[in-house]
């Protein structure tokens, strides 16, 4: 009799330990659920083409957000707005004395002018000749035609400072 004592109270144990490790199983399994949403929940979270849009836009905010910590764009408007605060003129009139300087670039360079500004450098067109290329792909000859491209040369106060 002792020893049918000893083996149910073995048994016993070893029926416990088998519950106790199926309950921690589904308690790791409803964490794990509760962390992940499922697909239908997704689906209903993203917009109405795809998760696959849902994740570009993402993406591309996170890149635009860091882009703008690591090197922000000065564009002509913030130079206006900067020389409207320095000279206290309207933010109206530094942008239109701005673009109006674009404008004069612009023709001086049609023109075939050299635009020189002191402390940035020289702007000037220069001209390409036509040239034989190859084509990456196939690797056949291809004519390139004669083209003008606008070529900068920074100023030495420039590399200088940079």
């Amino acid at each position: 009799m002792a020893k049918a004592a000893t083996k149910a109270s073995v048994k016993k144990p070893a029926a416990r330990k088998a519950t106790t490790t199926k309950a921690a199983a589904t308690k790791t399994a409803a964490k794990t659920t509760a962390k992940k949403p499922t697909k239908t929940a997704a689906k209903q979270v993203a917009a109405p083409g795809s998760r696959k849009t849902a994740a570009k836009t993402a993406t591309k905010a996170a890149a635009k957000a860091t882009a703008t910590k690591s090197s922000p764009i000065l564009t002509l408007r913030h130079i206006a707005e900067q020389i409207s605060t320095t000279f206290e003129v309207p933010k109206r009139q530094a942008n239109e004395m701005l673009t109006h300087v674009v404008e004069q670039i612009t023709k001086s360079l049609k023109k075939g002018d050299k635009i020189r500004l002191s402390g940035l450098g020289i702007l000037q067109v220069r001209k390409r000749a036509a040239r034989m290329g190859r084509n990456p792909r196939t690797g056949e000859p291809v004519k390139i035609k004669a083209s003008k491209k606008i070529a900068f040369r920074a100023a030495k106060d420039l590399k200088d400072a940079i």
